[in-house]
């Protein structure tokens, strides 16, 4: 259920969305050591869940609106929503999102990762390299006042000066005890627009930056999106709070970047 209202979270549940971005970000880094030619997408899934919960937490995207497994895992040309499949196995040059989404007490920890499998062209590792500079300067711009189309602004200034397009029909969103809320964050916009950032929202940012067209087209399963021209697309994602003064990346793991 996705809803209209902004909510500001308390102490009390900014330090349960720690906890659910610290399981998250914990379980991105376990599953890259997977990352590599032979493996198939069925499998990492299928250690995510397991993962999960040995680590008392359950799997969000499981059953979400009907999605069929726990976690996405979007190969080269698919933009998000990439549904794990044994007959799905990397090889060396593809690139491949892992977005996991553990529920801690009912909280939400949502990251999300484009992987190097092998080594890619010089194309997809720049592609990959912009997308994660994209995600660093959209959360630069969160802090108390500052507007939502401030974010997006900034994502697609950097993404298009280096000759690729930012996705529209996919936006960043309000997370806490509901998977999807408000307010919606897109990737694309004009400084000094939409609603102000306030100190105890949380959401995402969670650019995908493709190769070519910024337009997709969504399969048959009704969840698998591709780009429309079937170039390349990478992601990367972090759960954020405003803060007092600025912003937390709550999905961060150690050695990670800052903004």
């Amino acid at each position: 259920m996705k809803t209209d209202t902004i909510v500001i979270l308390s102490q009390r549940e900014l330090d349960k969305m720690r906890k659910a971005g610290r399981l998250a970000a914990q379980l991105l880094q376990h599953l890259e050591s997977m990352v590599k030619p032979g493996v198939n997408t069925l499998q990492l899934n299928d250690e995510a869940e397991r993962w999960t919960q040995a680590h008392g937490a359950k799997s969000a995207p499981l059953g979400y609106k009907g999605f069929p497994k726990s976690i996405c895992t979007s190969v080269n040309e698919v933009v998000c929503h990439g549904i794990p499949n044994a007959k799905q196995i990397l090889r060396d040059g593809d690139i491949i999102n892992i977005d996991v989404t553990p529920i801690v007490d009912g909280y939400h920890g949502d990251t999300s990762k484009t992987f190097l499998v092998g080594s890619p062209s010089p194309k997809a590792k720049k592609l990959v390299e912009v997308t994660q500079e994209c995600l660093r300067r959209g959360i630069a711009e969160v802090k108390p006042g500052a507007r939502i189309g401030d974010i997006g602004a900034a994502i697609q200034e950097y993404a298009e000066s280096q000759g690729f397009s930012v996705v529209r029909d996919f936006v960043g969103h309000g997370v806490s005890n509901i998977f999807h809320t408000a307010p919606d964050i897109p990737h694309y916009g004009t400084r000094g627009k939409g609603k102000r950032l306030r100190p105890g929202m949380v959401f995402t940012i969670e650019p995908m930056i493709n190769e070519g067209t910024w337009e997709v087209e969504v399969l048959s399963d009704g969840w698998t999106a591709l780009t429309r021209d079937r170039k390349l697309s990478a992601q990367f994602e972090h759960t954020l709070a405003v803060t007092e003064d600025g912003v937390e990346i709550l999905t961060q793991a150690e050695g990670d970047f800052s903004p």
